[in-house]
């Protein structure tokens, strides 16, 4: 009996070892599971709240820092803009297809062995490509075969300049400023074909005159394009000046009102668009004859200005539309426009040959201060370089 006892509690013992070794682990595995899942949490959040503070400030400075460098570098760079080498530079890159049409050529023609008369042929046909004209070419000719013989020139490279120096003289005749005269206000009739540009040639000679500091208002006289009246509205905003425009109405009713309101605020200069029309329809050209007159009425000896402006892309029709209007208005001055878009640049040597006027300015591109006074010596430079 006694030993079967000792059996009994023997059998327990082990029993009670198992559901305590049983127990044991339970504890330690579930405590490094929570101390597991709360230590990695909180260093990971603490950095990414770390890493997102730091660079926005940084960021935030340097932005600044760069904006107020980028103000102080145009500053500084705007001045030198209106230099005489940025504007002999923009000239250079608005001829550059008139410069491309005559350089291989005359590169070649300048490389020939002698001169003769096979020489002075194909000069002369490189110049009538670029819509230099039969008058001015035979000049220009003329004139360099005068100074070879004189100086008994053999070399043909030789003739470059001389060439240069000859086309400088004959465009040297037409290079004349737009002088402002003190009239309050100085009427400036601005005429010319459909798309010549003539509407945004008066948006960028506003800008030009209120550049020189003087007071500008528009009048809006071609009435029969709604979209003209739009764009030199635009243009108006643009540079600061009144625009004086109708829905409907007379154009000269347009442009009498406009110069008698320049009158009453003492504006320096009045710019008065007229509708755009072509120079073998008679009734329109007596129509803006009309206009001219009206002006003469409201304001002693106006229009002061007859500005007519010619797409250089037209080539030698330039000269029927100069004649045309010349007759119908008396044209004063002349401005080029789109020699950024022709090879066609010798038509001022054209012009100048067999009608001389005033070359006021040439349009080099599309940009707002892309109208450029007229310079002979460096048209020259830029056409032939």
């Amino acid at each position: 009996m006694f030993e079967f006892l000792k059996k009994l509690v023997a059998k327990e013992k082990p029993q009670k070892t198992k559901k305590a070794a049983a127990k044991a682990p339970a504890k330690p595995i579930t405590k490094p599971k929570k101390a597991a899942a709360k230590a990695p949490a909180k260093p990971i959040t603490k950095p990414k709240k770390a890493a997102a503070k730091a660079p926005a400030r940084h960021t935030t400075k340097e932005t600044s820092e760069n904006d107020d460098s980028l103000k102080k570098n145009i500053i500084e760079l705007e001045p030198k803009k209106k230099g005489l080498f940025g504007f002999a530079e923009k000239i250079k890159k608005g001829l550059t297809k008139t410069r491309e049409k005559l350089a291989s050529p005359l590169t070649e023609l300048f490389s020939f062995n002698k001169i003769d008369n096979s020489f002075y042929e194909e000069l002369e046909t490189i110049l009538l490509t670029a819509d230099v004209g039969i008058p001015a070419t035979d000049l220009l000719i003329s004139n360099v075969k005068a100074s070879v013989q004189k100086d008994k020139i053999v070399d043909p490279k030789a003739l470059k300049e001389l060439l240069k120096k000859n086309m400088v003289a004959l465009l040297s005749t037409v290079e004349e400023q737009l002088v402002v005269k003190k009239t309050s206000p100085f009427v400036i009739m601005m005429v010319g074909v459909n798309g010549t540009g003539k509407t945004t040639t008066i948006g960028k000679l506003t800008k030009y005159l209120t550049d020189q500091n003087q007071s500008v208002l528009i009048a809006a006289g071609d009435t029969f394009r709604a979209a003209a009246v739009e764009q030199l509205q635009v243009w108006g905003e643009r540079n600061k000046v009144a625009v004086i425009s109708q829905e409907t109405g007379d154009p000269s009713a347009v442009i009498f009102d406009a110069i008698n309101s320049a009158k009453a605020k003492k504006i320096d200069v009045a710019i008065a668009d007229t509708a755009g029309r072509l120079p073998t329809q008679k009734h329109l050209l007596d129509e803006i004859t009309k206009i001219k007159k009206v002006m003469a009425k409201c304001h002693e000896s106006a229009p002061h200005e007859v500005m007519l402006v010619i797409d250089a892309n037209t080539g030698q029709n330039a000269i029927n539309q100069l004649k045309a209007f010349n007759e119908a208005l008396g044209v004063t001055g002349l401005v080029i426009t789109k020699l950024d878009g022709t090879a066609k640049g010798g038509i001022l040597a054209a012009i100048a040959k067999e009608i001389p006027t005033p070359i006021r300015f040439i349009g080099v591109g599309e940009g707002i201060d892309d109208l450029r006074i007229f310079n002979a010596k460096e048209y020259v430079e830029a056409m032939f370089e």
